[in-house]
């Protein structure tokens, strides 16, 4: 059954750097950034920071661990939302498993973060579409 793992909020709300260590030691980080152009929308992205990953904070892990780290960083999003709930947008992309490639569409790792998404996001009050390989999660007005 998956679980959500503990994490650590940021010190400072607004700061929005999350880490959490999953039981079989891989850990991660999930990071909210601010849009210059509205700093009331924020990029999610997360990925591993073991040094032994050589830093590649996207890489497949392969650790049994899938479900459990995706709800983890649900509750992680969610939890960034009630610490700074005049958020008005969110976006993000799953990276392509081969880092070569170029991206026109909606790849395997987008498809299940956007199963996820709506989870998180009730279809009432936000609005969540792709462009591309990004989904944008806009607040209905």
């Amino acid at each position: 059954m998956p679980k959500i793992y503990s994490f650590a909020p940021p010190a400072l709300n607004s700061s929005g750097v999350y880490y959490f260590t999953t039981d079989k030691e891989v850990e991660y980080e999930v990071r909210f950034g601010r849009k210059q152009a509205d700093i009331l929308q924020a990029n999610i992205v997360f990925g591993v920071i073991n040094d032994e990953y050589d830093g590649e904070e996207y890489t497949l892990v392969n650790k049994g661990e899938f479900y459990s780290v995706i709800n983890t960083v649900c509750a992680i999003i969610q939890d960034f939302f009630m610490r700074n709930p005049n958020i008005h947008g969110f976006e993000f992309s799953g990276e392509p498993l081969d880092q070569n490639t170029i991206v026109k569409r909606v790849t395997k790792r987008t498809r299940v973060y956007l199963r996820y998404t709506r989870k998180i996001f009730p279809e009432d009050s936000w609005h969540i579409h792709t462009d591309g390989n990004k989904v944008l999660i806009d607040r209905k007005r």
